[in-house]
């Protein structure tokens, strides 16, 4: 195929780098799919934009104008994905991995279109609580409002979801009224871009609302203030570089860090061999580690089981892996895909190597795997590889080394307060999950390990049909954690806005404020 030239999206005009392109291959084939650069970008003049020509444009529009913009985006890009799930297989990923990112990104535009539409006022700020009464005689009252930050929020996104992680940052920041930098992975930037040119085309975006850098962003950092907003999604290294800039922190620049983390999902203690839990946990964990190449910042990496259930849990995982086909993900019969690229491959060798240590491999081979309809040598397959460390506390890097790719590890417990220590010895994690049909188990779990995650999914038989499983963040729960997670939050409905917009309390008589704001008095 032509290696097309992607374009920043930068003060109202698309424009390519100037220089230093840099090619982007194939994760499936290694043919160059695009070539990208943000060489002579003017950053100082796009921050400017986003604060004086997007950001006035959005803060004049309601809520409710704001999520019928949302709306329409969303149909656009529904109606364009095909042009999208064309792209998708050369980020390695099958169409069933596309629809998480693809699908999962549109229905997160909906998402709070729908929540802006039906819970928030038409209106431009918004009450944080009730009326406060502060005099005798109830003249003077404060009210707490939000309104919206009049800076920009710049979008550092992973390379796994480059719709989805576009959108889900995208969705509510304009809906707070706030414009936005994106800056999208570079591995996978190709995707991004097509989405993002799509969102331009509807035409419903106002001036400066958004702007797209599809290389470094230079300089951007020097231009940060008080009033912008930082949100980063990335591994751990590279968020405490950018948190620690000195402009971040002379201006006290809100940052917020979504991190990978080593997830954990948990065997309850009253799961047997025989029980519908049992079989679910398995199953999770085999799709946890297979789905997107096990390239999700919420996958499970440590299987956490009743000691005594190890080796049953053991062999039914492997003889589910055994069945899973790597290859080509343009072909049905596949599926799984590749990594993202060749030097991802190689980190993940990397991370088993070490982990391998403290482990035993007991499924796959880091080194070989046998793939269809493509030439392994060419792209970035790898085999899943699942390992088993019996002593886990005397292990470190099981708990502390993320193998980004399809690697879990099981480990043994012995009762339920090991579990939880086994769990919350991740260090702070995404998302944790629990199988078990024991609502006293899933009560200790949470008073237990709740402070280390940001999430909990408890997956029992009563569940299982509907439930959305361990590793989907969904646009009305929160999607963050603490720790080596990043310490963030993202998501969660109405209160995703709330990052975007500043707290205020206003003191004054009553009257005033009511007729201001609305304000309800307190009961």
């Amino acid at each position: 195929m032509d290696a097309a030239t992607l374009e920043n999206y930068a003060v109202g005009r698309w424009t390519p780098g100037a220089s230093n392109l840099v090619d982007l291959p194939s994760a499936v084939t290694d043919e160059i799919v695009a070539r990208t650069s943000s060489a002579g970008l003017d950053f100082k003049a796009m921050a400017n934009h986003a604060r004086t020509v997007g950001g006035p444009a959005l803060r004049a529009m309601t809520f409710h104008d704001r999520a019928w913009m949302l709306k329409d985006l969303a149909i656009a890009l529904n109606e364009r994905k095909e042009e999208l799930y064309a792209l998708n297989p050369h980020t390695g990923a099958t169409r069933k991995d596309g629809w998480i990112d693809i699908d999962g990104g549109v229905g997160t535009l909906f998402s709070f279109s729908s929540k802006g539409r039906k819970e928030l006022p038409d209106d431009k700020v918004l009450m944080d609580g009730m009326a406060e009464q502060i005099s005798r005689h109830g003249t003077f009252m404060g009210q707490h409002v939000l309104t919206p930050l009049q800076g920009f929020a710049l979008h550092i996104n992973a390379f796994n979801f480059p719709v989805w992680g576009m959108l889900e940052k995208l969705g509510p920041t304009l809906l707070a009224g706030v414009p936005a930098i994106v800056k999208p992975a570079t591995a996978t930037a190709f995707l991004a871009e097509a989405a993002f040119r799509m969102l331009v085309d509807t035409g419903r975006l106002p001036e400066g609302a958004v702007q797209l850098i599809v290389g470094s962003t230079g300089d951007l950092f020097d231009q940060l203030t008080g009033q912008d907003v930082v949100s980063f999604t990335g591994s751990a290294s590279t968020a405490a570089k950018l948190r620690n800039h000195p402009r971040v922190m002379a201006e006290s620049t809100r940052f917020i860090a979504e991190q990978d983390s080593l997830n954990a999902s948990m065997l309850g203690p009253d799961a047997t061999a025989d029980s519908p839990e049992f079989d679910l946990f398995v199953k999770e964990i085999a799709r946890e580690m297979t789905s997107k190449a096990g390239q999700k910042c919420t996958a499970i990496r440590r299987g956490i089981v009743p000691g005594p259930l190890l080796d049953a849990v053991q062999d039914a995982l492997s003889a589910r892996l055994a069945k899973v086909t790597v290859g080509d993900p343009r072909l049905e019969e596949v599926r799984m895909g590749a990594l993202v690229s060749r030097s991802q491959r190689d980190d993940v060798r990397a991370k088993v190597l070490d982990i391998s240590r403290e482990a035993q491999i007991v499924f796959g081979d880091p080194d070989n795997v046998e793939v269809v309809g493509v030439d392994a040598q060419n792209g970035a397959f790898f085999s899943p590889i699942l390992m088993r460390c019996d002593a886990p506390w005397s292990a470190r890097a099981v708990h502390d080394v993320e193998a980004f790719g399809p690697v879990a590890t099981l480990m043994p417990y012995d009762g339920l307060d090991d579990a939880i220590k086994l769990c919350n010895r991740g260090q702070g994690s995404l998302v944790m999950s629990l199988f078990t049909h024991d609502p006293h188990a899933t009560r200790d779990v949470v008073l237990g390990s709740g402070a280390f995650h940001g999430r909990i999914a408890v997956i029992d038989r009563d569940s299982a049909k509907e439930s959305t499983g361990h590793g989907s963040p969904l646009p009305v729960l929160i999607h963050g954690g603490p720790g080596r997670a990043g310490g963030g939050e993202e998501l969660g409905g109405e209160r995703g806005l709330a990052f975007y917009q500043q707290r205020v309390a206003v003191q004054g008589f009553q009257g005033t404020v009511q007729a201001s704001f609305g304000a309800p008095a307190k009961e």
